[in-house]
């Protein structure tokens, strides 16, 4: 087990912090739709289910993710990258999906983009308080 000293906990705070509570917000969310029933699908609108399975089983790994941040792991900053990268890549088979005309929601382009935007922004800041 490799821990990484870091002499600066704000950051390493703000980015369990983030991580932790996307986590929980994404499980919540996602579990809400695959298995509170249909009045929940019916709120989620034109869902597209290969990306709400992805985000609710990532969540589980975002938790993990900032666990080992907060731990200083230096396992955690690769995560972060994997989960940076495995979003994209789902963003782009959504693009794929969308571009085929498949339906969705604009929201979830929104979320997506956010998700890409902040992993990327943890895998970046963890490495520079955690690696670098």
């Amino acid at each position: 087990m490799v821990i990484v000293k870091s002499e600066k906990n704000t950051v390493i705070w703000i980015l369990t912090f983030i991580a932790v509570i996307f986590g929980l917000l994404t499980i919540k969310s996602g579990g809400m739709v695959l298995f509170g029933g249909s009045s929940f699908q019916k709120a989620a609108g034109n869902y597209v289910p290969f990306v709400l399975w992805f985000n609710f089983i990532a969540g589980f790994i975002y938790l993990l993710a900032g666990t080992g941040i907060w731990m200083r792991q230096a396992w955690s900053v690769w995560l972060s990258l994997l989960i940076a990268i495995a979003t994209i890549i789902v963003f782009v088979i959504l693009g794929l999906h969308i571009f085929e005309g498949g339906k969705y929601e604009t929201r979830t382009v929104a979320a997506m983009s956010l998700r890409s935007l902040v992993w990327l922004s943890i895998f970046i800041f963890s490495y520079r308080k955690l690696i670098r």
